[in-house]
């Protein structure tokens, strides 16, 4: 009985055997030889064309070769060609019968194609002749040979047909020996493809014409202006540009003269453009299938684009310009299928469902282009759900495909957007990558990332690796803002090197590495204690500087009287004080009133007037102050008073003056008439009849 490893070395020894047999043996035959000799107005060329088709065998190579011999001989002529097609030299052959055929060779044998007799005058092939319109009912069409150049009698004609809108060639009329052809059931309104080949009386038949593209009917044009806009990579941007496509020929049922392009802005302006086909204006961009204006959209609330000919023109086609910016959508709505020649682009039903949608809108541009360039869109019915586009998508380069609804009120909403490559490798570093913040135990790491001009495929995620100890998967979105991730459980005061890389379906990109040393504990208990005890330390710095400020030499501060000192008199207000001159000397004396620390009350004694008093006036003697004196003397014992004050006391110390307005007459007069100099002393200061009292 066969072991279960006998069993497998079998197999492997059957399949092995099984594909040696398939793939040993010699080539197919070639089919289908032809050979001609192209004719131009000239003259007909003088060597021998021939082609065929090879069936050759992808694993083993295969090499053809073309022979020939004269009909009534047995000397061939062997000549090596590609795998499709050989010349025959004019120096290699006379004019008669000549016998071809291919020979395919490879390691295991070879194969000869069928034979090909022919005379070398039967084998000419003219050009293809020109075909023209007569725009005449019925439609009608006429062409012109090479014929008569070459002195030879045009021969049969093949003419082939169908509507722009079929791939298949549904009419085809052969043998015509004449130059043109009517065509009595033409549907009107419809475009006609039409192809023509013929044959000289002698040869072959030539290749077919090009296509020749008839309305049956001219009139005014019908249908709208495919019109849209391109806001560039971004879905949310709002510097947009108006771009429409050429009107086809269908609708266009004449040669299109121009468009007519409204634009009407936010503040009521209008402004109306005439863009002729013929002699564009600078300020519109075309190519082969759109118009781009060159200006942005700035301002505007709708555009209208209408396309004219020499009978009419177009009904007006809106577009309702975004005031706002759409908000990027990136879920999963819109699935891309993409290669280098299509795009096939599906989507499921948008949640919630945009009401009275009139269409689906899919676009896609190329990322870096510039306004419509790398740009197309198609319009669909609202009941379906895929959109195709053909064109040549370059290898690792982004383009962005957006999802737009349109309501019958032709506002327009972004339902979602992505970003898809037909082929991807991996992507460049990061342009910049930091570390923001460092802590004892953890760090904030911030980079930007790849541009999407440099990212060569759909990044997936990003890898941060630390010290080649652990490796940390970072999701990629979103791509277009600034990202940071936090790195924890480090050890304090540990020199780290961290370092960063994208990652695609392709693999990792390059790296970009950066270096930090976390904080360390103590370091850390530190900056909290001077961070506590410095606030503290200056609050009560500053509570004693007030203190020793307002408490100096025995001053107390005015706010602080008032404070703590209810209804005591502001000195300030009194006349006395009008003439101090050290009180505008003393430091800080706006802030600080001195007082004295032992105030006093002056006793007043009334002498009674006798006739012994020689001057006539009675002398008051005032205990420590005042007396009845001259001009001269009051001043100087003012002076010799505050100077006695002051160096007692202190500068600005309070001293025993006399108001000035007051000492103009003595205080005996003044006692006797009863005046009170001012409102302070007759509020605060005692009476002489209060003091005798007393």
């Amino acid at each position: 009985m066969a072991t279960p490893k006998i069993w497998w070395l079998l197999s492997i020894l059957l399949a092995t055997s099984s594909n040696c047999c398939a793939a040993t043996g010699p080539p197919a035959r070639p089919s289908n030889l032809q050979c001609y000799r192209q004719c131009y107005r000239t003259g007909c060329s003088m060597n021998i064309q021939c082609m065929w088709d090879p069936k050759p065998d992808p694993k083993i190579p295969t090499n053809y070769s073309l022979h020939w011999q004269p009909a009534n001989s047995e000397d061939g002529h062997p000549t090596n060609g590609t795998d499709l097609s050989s010349v025959i030299p004019r120096d290699r052959f006379n004019h008669g019968e000549l016998r071809v055929w291919v020979q395919a060779k490879n390691q295991h044998g070879s194969a000869n194609s069928d034979p090909l007799d022919f005379s070398t005058e039967d084998i000419i092939k003219p050009q293809p002749p020109s075909v023209t319109s007569s725009h005449q009912e019925p439609l009608e069409i006429h062409w012109s040979t090479t014929c008569g150049q070459l002195q030879l009698s045009i021969g049969s004609c093949d003419v082939r047909y169908r509507t722009e809108e079929d791939q298949v060639w549904f009419g085809n009329v052969t043998g015509l020996h004449l130059c043109n052809y009517a065509f009595p059931d033409a549907q009107p309104d419809t475009v006609y493809e039409f192809q023509v080949r013929c044959a000289c009386n002698t040869g072959l038949k030539s290749d077919w014409s090009a296509i020749l593209r008839i309305i049956n009917a001219e009139s005014v044009p019908v249908g709208e202006v495919d019109v849209w806009s391109d806001c560039g990579i971004s879905p949310t941007s709002l510097n947009c540009f108006l771009t429409w496509k050429k009107l086809s020929i269908s609708p266009a049922r004449r040669l299109i003269l121009g468009y007519k392009v409204r634009i009407l802005y936010n503040n009521g302006t209008e402004l109306l453009k005439n863009v002729s086909t013929a002699e564009p204006s600078s300020q519109f961009m075309r190519d082969d299938k759109k118009w781009c204006l060159d200006f942005p959209l700035k301002d505007v609330s709708s555009v209208a684009v209408s396309a004219y000919n020499a009978l009419g023109a177009t009904v007006p086609s809106s577009l309702a310009v975004p005031k706002t910016a759409g908000k990027e959508r990136n879920d999963q709505l819109i699935h891309l299928n993409m290669n280098q020649e299509n795009l096939t682009v599906s989507w499921d039903l948008p949640s919630p469902f945009p009401d009275n949608l009139k269409e689906y809108v899919v676009q896609y541009k190329q990322a870096g282009c510039s306004p419509g360039r790398g740009f197309d869109w198609i319009k669909v019915n609202n009941s379906q759900r895929v959109a195709f586009f053909k064109g040549q998508f370059k290898n690792f380069t982004a383009y962005q495909v957006l999802l737009f609804s349109v309501s019958n009120n032709l506002q327009v909403r972004l339902l979602a957007s992505v970003i898809g490559y037909s082929t991807q490798t991996t992507p460049s570093a990061v342009p910049v990558f930091e570390v923001t913040s460092i802590g004892t135990t953890d760090v904030t790491l911030s980079w930007e990332p790849v541009p999407i001009s440099k990212q060569n495929g759909l990044i997936l995620f990003y890898q941060i690796g630390l010290d080649g100890q652990k490796v940390y998967n970072v999701s990629a979105s979103p791509q277009h803002e600034k990202m940071t991730f936090k790195l924890q459980d480090l050890r304090p005061g540990q020199n780290y090197e961290v370092w960063i890389k994208a990652v695609t379906v392709a693999g990792p990109g390059e790296s970009v590495s950066t270096r930090f040393k976390t904080k360390s504990e103590n370091g850390q208990l530190t900056a909290i204690t001077v961070g506590l005890v410095l606030p503290v330390v200056f609050f009560i710095s500053l509570a004693v500087f007030l203190l020793c400020v307002c408490q100096r030499e025995n001053k107390v501060c005015p706010l602080m009287s008032r404070c703590l000192y209810d209804k005591v008199p502001d000195p300030g207000n009194s006349h006395i004080f009008s003439h101090l001159k050290h009180q505008f000397n003393e430091p800080m004396g706006w802030i600080c009133i001195p007082t004295e620390p032992q105030p006093k009350i002056s006793l007043l004694e009334v002498v009674e007037k006798t006739p012994e008093a020689s001057d006539g006036l009675t002398k008051l003697v005032v205990r420590d102050g005042c007396s009845q004196m001259n001009g001269d003397e009051k001043e100087d014992a003012v002076t010799e008073e505050s100077d006695r004050t002051d160096h007692r006391y202190g500068k600005e110390a309070y001293s025993k003056m006399v108001d000035s307005d007051e000492e103009k007459d003595d205080c005996w007069s003044s006692l006797e008439e009863e005046d009170v100099p001012s409102g302070y002393e007759r509020h605060f200061m005692p009476t002489a009849v209060e003091i005798g009292e007393f």
